[in-house]
């Protein structure tokens, strides 16, 4: 049995968004990476923020009823993101998922985006796992 830590099913694969980016082109990188949401980073990777899907809708619509021009990214992100670090047991991070929480977390070391980690990558790994994964120890479940 092993213990899985967020760095076995992170995906440093994905872009994240820049600060100044339009948020059509924001959608678009959505929509071409099949996640929900991007953090927001500056030239060095500092997550400074981080935009959902929601937050375009709501936006665009917006933008678009007033006819406002098109929004960027540091109009409508959200400053104080939940980031997580690489060494998390995913575990751990999986008892934290809840009704209201984020669906995408980015993962971070001393502040610079290394990668995102999805629900729906922690689901895939817990049901290739099943049998095979180490749960913590309750004082109480004896």
């Amino acid at each position: 049995m092993r213990s899985l830590k967020v760095a076995d099913v992170m995906w440093n694969h994905i872009e994240p968004i820049k600060c100044g980016t339009p948020l059509t082109t924001v959608v678009k990188a959505l929509l071409a990476n099949h996640v929900t949401g991007l953090p927001v980073v500056d030239d060095h990777r500092k997550v400074l923020g981080f935009v959902s899907e929601q937050d375009c809708i709501h936006a665009l619509l917006v933008s678009n009823y007033h006819c406002e021009g098109e929004p960027i990214v540091d109009d409508v992100m959200f400053k104080e993101p939940l980031t997580i670090s690489a060494e998390m047991s995913v575990v751990d991070l999986a008892q934290n998922l809840g009704h209201g929480k984020p669906k995408v977390y980015p993962v971070t070391d001393h502040g610079r985006l290394i990668g995102v980690v999805t629900r729906t990558a922690i689901l895939s790994e817990l049901a290739k796992s099943g049998c095979g994964l180490e749960l913590p120890k309750y004082a109480d479940a004896e």
